[in-house]
């Protein structure tokens, strides 16, 4: 029997930034994953998303230090209250 984790949104990037971030929770031991509903929308023949723009989740027990890691490594994506 599985446990269903769930994900909350820590960042919205370019592709490069995610997998960055990605290798980093990786290492942490952190559960994530991506979504690119640009790219999605291109293979289903419709548009959606932002070219360029990836979704990154991670389970909702790790979303702190997520953060925290995310805001350290890229703090310009970051200003504005967001």
């Amino acid at each position: 029997m599985s446990i269903e984790q769930e994900y909350e949104h820590v960042y919205t990037g370019p592709e490069t930034n995610v997998q960055y971030l990605q290798e980093i929770f990786n290492d942490e031991g952190f559960s994530s994953r991506v979504r690119n509903d640009f790219d999605s929308g291109l293979r289903a023949g419709f548009g959606g998303g932002l070219p360029g723009q990836v979704q990154l989740f991670v389970v909702n027990t790790h979303m702190n230090e997520a953060l925290k890691i995310a805001k350290a490594t890229f703090p310009e994506d970051f200003t504005n209250g967001k």
